[in-house]
């Protein structure tokens, strides 16, 4: 029985952690810690029958929550930013390898639905075909080793604009007023502008997004598309500004002096591998932004299709350290991943957009908290997937230790008894005992 109390003690300080951590109010806490710890354990769907079935609470009342608290959900994502931010921040470390501490790295996802019923549902092309959805411009910090993911930015469509009165913005509009407004102060504290990078692909290649990173005193690296305007630092002295520019892919077959170098980097992981490119590069001047370093790169063995150009506006450094440092945007694509195959991202089922917004913020609440050493779940260095398990296991005990603590109080077995004969009772046959049970996938 001390193991059972034992138990039921990891529970309550893995309770009372969440709500200390989230801070939300006391008339929505507990369906909302509910929520989190059904995203937050192992489970084939994070649906809202599976929060039902985990909390014994009624389904509708996750639904409405979810539908009525969007704005609540999204506070409460930002207050956990910050304070992981600000934790992570008193002891900031460089990015190994490279002269920022901190890096911004933006990029977008699709969030799969069944259909185009729901709202804010539009068709987006999406490799070799399309993906009906929503989309998600996702904004996160890299600190210390640690993704921070910052409240998402969604897609809206003209429709759905037009139905609630929103002046409508393309994604591009959207993330220049996000980086215009965003105060890095308040995530990380006092700090030096030139210690931050934002990292992008070729989709980001924006004249407006550069300029705006600029503004904030920022670095950025980002992957420049072929058809992309350059000068040459003699041609811009020699002619007007609105004359001379050449697509980068054309400056680069022109600049035949330019030598080829090899860079050899190691990738991250357990088997660290070497990769090897072939650059090549210079100091030139990007069409209505300023003077960067551009460098073209390519695998040393497999060459075709595989060229990417990259611009730089921190031109004394090294191009492998340009090299090392976009390879640091992957972090964001690894988040992604873990929030669709472990937290349920896509496993949303409602047809009122703000309850889709509630759910992803939810999710990245969870993201946040599963990545803060929960109580109950040992070791830093475990998977996320293993972190589930271990809440899961600190739920279920905590169930079954509440069942024995009754058996054991005066009368317990007989009350106990009692309810399971007025449940065996209300059944008619033995089909209606799997009638009420929500399915689970």
């Amino acid at each position: 029985m001390a193991d059972r109390g034992e138990e039921t003690v990891r529970f309550y300080m893995l309770r009372d952690w969440i709500i200390g951590k989230t801070g939300i109010n006391k008339r929505l806490r507990i369906i909302f810690l509910w929520y989190l710890l059904s995203l937050m354990v192992e489970t084939r769907k994070n649906s809202l029958s599976f929060a039902a079935v985990l909390s014994g609470l009624n389904k509708s009342q996750f639904s409405k929550f979810l539908r009525n608290n969007r704005k609540t959900v999204a506070y409460t994502l930002g207050s956990l930013s910050k304070k992981k931010a600000k934790a992570l921040a008193k002891l900031l470390v460089a990015l190994v390898g490279l002269p920022w501490a901190v890096a911004i790295i933006i990029d977008s996802t699709f969030q799969a639905r069944a259909s185009l019923k729901s709202e804010n549902v539009q068709k987006f092309t999406h490799g070799k075909g399309f993906v009906i959805g929503h989309q998600w411009t996702n904004i996160v910090l890299f600190i210390n080793g640690f993704i921070i993911p910052l409240p998402p930015i969604p897609f809206y469509t003209k429709k759905y604009c037009r139905e609630n009165k929103i002046k409508y913005r393309t994604e591009h509009d959207r993330i220049v007023e996000y980086l215009t407004g965003l105060n890095l102060a308040e995530y990380i504290g006092p700090h030096r502008n030139d210690d931050v990078v934002v990292l992008a692909d070729s989709g980001y290649d924006c004249k407006t997004i550069q300029n705006t990173i600029i503004g904030k005193g920022w670095d950025f690296i980002i992957a420049l598309k072929k058809k992309r305007g350059v000068k040459s630092e003699a041609k811009y002295a020699k002619t007007r500004k609105s004359e001379g520019w050449e697509q980068i892919g054309v400056f680069f077959r022109n600049q035949r002096k330019l030598p080829w170098e090899t860079v050899r980097i190691l990738t991250d992981g357990l088997k660290r591998k070497r990769t090897e490119f072939r650059i090549r590069h210079t100091e030139a001047w990007l069409n209505s932004v300023g003077k960067v370093r551009l460098v073209c790169s390519e695998f040393k063995k497999r060459r075709k299709g595989k060229r990417k150009y990259f611009a730089c506006t921190d031109l004394k450094i090294t191009p492998r350290q340009i090299l090392i440092a976009y390879r640091l945007r992957w972090k964001i694509e690894i988040f992604h991943k873990h929030v669709k195959m472990h937290l349920g991202f896509e496993d949303v089922a409602a047809k009122n957009f703000r309850s889709v917004e509630s759910h992803v913020y939810a999710v990245y609440c969870a993201y946040i908290l599963m990545h803060d050493s929960p109580p109950g779940v040992s070791g830093d260095s475990k998977t996320i997937l293993e972190k589930q398990q271990d809440i899961k296991n600190v739920i279920e005990n905590k169930k079954i230790a509440s069942v024995l603590q009754g058996l054991t109080q005066i009368g317990g077995e007989e009350r106990y008894k009692n309810k399971l004969k007025s449940v065996l009772a209300d059944v008619e046959s033995p089909d209606v005992l799997f009638d009420n049970i929500p399915e689970v996938r």
